[in-house]
């Protein structure tokens, strides 16, 4: 079981037409994404101000498509020897900003919990 403080849980989605550009614009992003509350009470914060933590999940469901029908198409996902390459070279992208990330385990059926402290969901494409 991995368990984690103060940081962000990133579901992350690999489509067939992402690249090491795409990963490395988003890890730019996240790693450097003021949303941290300061000593005023203003989200302006990043992870290595508050010491925080990433906890990373590929998550191909993100590119369901339910416009047809009532089953979802996974069409648009990458494939998983593509999503697997782009995933880990994206995690250890992260972990050379010197932020501590855990990892999901690739393709795996697994239970995630989340303590959401406070109202910040985003989604972050290139």
């Amino acid at each position: 079981m991995v368990k984690f403080g103060k940081g962000f849980l990133v579901l992350l989605g690999i489509t067939h037409s992402d690249t090491e550009e795409n990963a490395d614009y988003l890890v730019k992003k996240l790693c450097k994404l003021r949303v941290f509350r300061d000593e005023n009470d203003k989200m302006n914060l990043g992870l290595k101000d508050v010491n925080g933590e990433l906890l990373i999940i590929s998550q191909f469901t993100l590119y369901a498509d339910c416009s047809q029908g009532n089953r979802p198409s996974f069409i648009e996902a990458a494939k998983p020897d593509k999503a697997n390459a782009l995933y880990e070279y994206f995690c250890d992208e992260c972990a050379k900003n010197d932020i501590k990330v855990e990892k999901g385990i690739f393709g795996a059926d697994m239970k995630v919990s989340l303590l959401n402290d406070g109202p910040v969901t985003i989604i972050i494409e290139k």
